[in-house]
């Protein structure tokens, strides 16, 4: 029986690839580069800061540059958090009919609070969602099965009553480890890690109000 459903936030619950793409962009036009297509940009946002930086400018952690680098992206990208961001399509009447089943849901995000606090209050669920874990809540990001394990405490949901739905490798990981039924938003960004029939998760949605289905 599942009783709670917990969402990853970027390409699962929201586009935020063209803001993440906007502050990247900044910073290569700054440099004399040509900015990115979205496209591109798209299947790096999941990956957040790193992977943003890693396709932009060829840097990694460790590199001489990078933390000042991240500073920079993220300063940018908190500028302008949700000047162009929206629910993906469908998001919305989902999450209706989730409030009207009396289903909890929640987020859980390796998004640092600094944004994904905001970040929901823009988008009008700030006072929604039964639970927001955020990237620094928790001694470990996804992978790792803490974030999600965390949910489940403050929601008081077992894991094994809960799905979670997400579009990135880690988001199944982390589920499978934390004994959550993982699903993915085949919808989102998906990265670069293979075909995601192959990441372990038994269900694929391509529209949010197929989740319905698995309830």
């Amino acid at each position: 029986m599942i009783n709670a459903v917990l969402f990853d936030l970027d390409g699962t619950l929201a586009d935020t690839a063209p803001d993440l793409g906007y502050a990247l962009n900044r910073q290569r036009i700054a440099r004399g580069l040509l900015p990115l297509p979205l496209e591109l940009i798209r299947t790096e946002a999941s990956a957040g800061a790193r992977g943003l930086l890693g396709l932009g400018f060829n840097i990694k952690p460790g590199d001489a540059g990078y933390d000042a680098m991240r500073a920079e992206f993220l300063d940018f990208y908190a500028e302008h958090l949700c000047r162009e961001t929206f629910l993906f399509a469908g998001v919305a009447d989902l999450l209706d009919q989730l409030d009207d089943r009396g289903l909890i849901w929640g987020i859980v995000t390796n998004k640092p609070a600094r944004f994904s606090v905001p970040l929901m209050e823009a988008l009008g669920l700030g006072n929604r969602a039964s639970c927001l874990i955020s990237g620094g809540d928790t001694t470990h990001s996804k992978p790792h099965p803490e974030p999600l394990l965390t949910a489940s405490g403050a929601i008081a949901v077992p894991p094994e009553e809960c799905i979670y739905l997400g579009d990135d490798l880690r988001d199944v990981q982390a589920s499978l480890a934390a004994g959550m039924e993982p699903i993915i938003a085949r919808y989102g960004y998906l990265g670069n890690v293979g075909a995601p029939e192959t990441w372990g998760a038994r269900y694929l949605i391509d529209r949010p109000e197929e989740l319905l289905g698995y309830l």
